[in-house]
């Protein structure tokens, strides 16, 4: 099999690019008096959470966007926790509410992000939101597959009649992924956990996404030569580095595109959530 050229994906040039966009778009809200407004809530001190909300709030500042964090603690009760997502929802100056996963066990985390307005709803997890999406109107697309769109869509990587494989079920990243593809005329396969003989389903692939959460689960031997490879996860490896999901070193020469962790799929997740919450902004106060 001859050497592929493989072309890395740079999600943190893509993603300052978008930002710029949303520094404009936001800049213009604001002189018109209306500033786009975030907020996160913070459950509890799960490390990566915190890492990963400080990321968001300085995004939020890198681009004129105002955010608000409200820390509770890991025993507040669950009514508590509605109640501050009700009073999100009245709080004109806020247009997204982001609940940062996971929550502690004893919080429902189905009834929370179903306590938030659909049309603040700027992670797009909303049951309505849902059935938006998979109607093919979407309000919000889920922040992590849009930046993967976007990506496929700024490489001109061809998704009509390929055959795309996402590894993965999630709410988050694997169900939303499906749905985008095939309104993008895409074949999708969709493998999790349970689905027998992996390597042969990930060797059909023309676009493969991974999001399992196992450190270079995806090797050499189960791509196909010439595939798009976008890598999702995010693991902590025992001398402290990050991997994802995918070999990242074994995919060069033989995929046409590939992802690297970090610096690919994570900068494009928090660019597309300042993107909806914009995008919120724009709708309810009438500048879209």
């Amino acid at each position: 099999m001859h050497a592929v050229e493989t072309k890395i994906i740079d999600g943190v040039a893509l993603a300052r690019e978008v930002r710029a966009r949303i520094k404009g778009r936001a800049g213009a809200l604001a002189a018109a008096g209306h500033p786009a407004g975030l907020a996160v809530l913070l459950i509890g001190s799960d490390p990566a959470s915190g890492v990963y909300v400080r990321n968001k709030a300085r995004a939020c500042a890198e681009t004129g966007v105002y955010s608000e964090q409200h820390d509770l603690p890991e025993a507040v009760s669950e009514t508590e926790v509605l109640d501050r997502v009700r009073a999100l929802n009245e709080d004109a100056r806020i247009h997204g509410i982001l609940v940062q996963m996971p929550l502690p066990a004893h919080i429902s985390g189905k009834r929370v992000l179903e306590a938030i307005a659909p049309e603040k709803d700027v992670d797009g997890f909303h049951p309505e939101n849902v059935g938006l999406l998979c109607a093919g109107h979407p309000r919000f697309v889920p922040c992590t597959p849009a930046g993967i769109m976007t990506m496929l869509d700024r490489e001109n990587i061809p998704l009509e009649g390929r055959h795309a494989v996402l590894v993965g079920r999630s709410n988050i990243v694997g169900k939303p992924m499906a749905m985008l593809l095939l309104q993008q005329s895409a074949t999708v396969t969709i493998c999790h956990s349970r689905t027998r003989d992996l390597a042969m389903l990930t060797r059909q692939a023309d676009v493969l996404v991974v999001a399992i959460g196992r450190a270079k689960l995806v090797t050499a031997d189960m791509v196909k030569s010439g595939a798009a490879i976008i890598d999702v996860g995010i693991n902590r490896m025992p001398d402290g580095k990050l991997a994802g999901d995918v070999d990242f070193q074994q995919m060069l020469g033989i995929a046409s595109h590939v992802t690297p962790v970090p610096g690919g799929v994570g900068p494009m997740t928090i660019a597309m959530l300042l993107m909806n919450t914009v995008a919120s902004a724009e709708q309810m106060t009438g500048q879209s």
